[in-house]
């Protein structure tokens, strides 16, 4: 794993997961230590769909996609470590635990999620991380939540 890379482009993230637009919602993952932390950025623009019907003349980005963008850094990152590069990996939300939200998310905003991984280890399935979602500095979301990585066979 000495090899593994340390950040993902977002043709390195297209590599190791499946996700597209529009509902790709990591631009880039930068500090990957292995399998144990990594930092997504997501940047915020006013172009998303979402933002049409949520709200129309407020665009807040919706918590379920900021939770959603940091299981996909999670996800990166993982991937990244154990070399899932074209495997067509899949990852599945088990349970998303202590989630709260304590700020807004509006285009503009360049949303940084901060994860680590609290159980997991190559091979195995089921991984847990914690993950905090921050705009410059400030709180904007919190969860811990638990996946599973549906690993293709060889």
């Amino acid at each position: 794993m000495t090899d593994a890379p340390t950040r993902a482009d977002i043709a390195l993230i297209q590599r190791i997961i499946p996700h597209r637009y529009p509902f790709l919602l990591v631009d880039r993952v930068e500090d990957i230590e292995g399998f144990h932390s990594a930092r997504g950025i997501k940047n915020v623009t006013m172009n998303e769909p979402h933002f049409q019907g949520h709200f129309p003349g407020k665009p807040i980005m919706p918590g379920v996609t900021i939770v959603e963008a940091m299981a996909q850094t999670a996800a990166v990152m993982v991937g990244a470590a154990l070399g899932m590069e074209d495997k067509n990996m899949l990852v599945y939300f088990m349970a998303i635990d202590s989630c709260k939200f304590r700020r807004m998310v509006v285009p503009g905003d360049v949303l940084e999620m901060h994860l680590t991984t609290v159980r997991g280890k190559p091979g195995g399935k089921v991984w847990k991380f914690s993950g905090r979602a921050t705009v410059e500095g400030e709180l904007a979301c919190e969860a811990d939540f638990t996946a599973m990585m549906d690993l293709p066979r060889e």
